[in-house]
């Protein structure tokens, strides 16, 4: 393991990291949805990886498990970057919240619950961020079906705006 890294893994236990990958010099850490807080607490405090540069969701339908929430960190003190996901089964599309180890994932974690339907487990405010109210669904699922909006001109916009939501108001 400690090969394909450029840094070492230091205490955290071998059996946190499930395995290592890398393509084109970036590495990545698999672990288990139990272990993700350990292992971030552990680069974050250990390794020094100061910052969650983003947090967010990729949809792997139709494999199972379906979701990877993947975790980009960054280093500023080495300059290195390292990548952290956890896989999660659709009928159980739960893991623990990262809001306690990087306070900023607060507002990445309600952006992808928003849009991809995904709990976080004790996180401070779980809700909607980016769809209106009322919106049913997560748009960015693989198995939601496209809808297409017809664009609207001066020769048809008022019969575009009729079935709008805002226009029944």
């Amino acid at each position: 393991m400690s090969d394909l890294a450029p840094f070492e893994l230091g205490a955290l236990p071998v059996d946190a990291i499930s395995q290592t990958l890398q393509f084109r010099g970036e590495l990545t850490l698999i672990t288990s949805r139990e272990r993700i807080l350990e292992v971030l607490t552990h680069l974050r405090d250990v390794q020094k990886f100061e910052m969650l540069t983003d947090e967010t969701c990729v949809d792997y339908l139709p494999k199972e498990p379906r979701y990877g929430i993947v975790y980009q960190l960054y280093s500023v003190s080495r300059n290195i970057r390292v990548r952290v996901r956890v896989m999660l089964s659709e009928y159980d599309a739960v893991t623990p919240s990262a809001c306690s180890v990087y306070p900023n994932a607060n507002w990445l974690e309600r952006e992808i619950y928003d849009l991809f339907g995904i709990q976080f487990a004790e996180h401070p405010d779980l809700r909607r961020i980016m769809m209106p109210p009322g919106w049913q669904g997560h748009p960015l699922r693989r198995d939601v079906p496209h809808k297409v909006e017809e664009v609207a001109f001066s020769f048809n916009r008022r019969r575009v705006d009729e079935g709008k939501i805002f226009a029944r108001e």
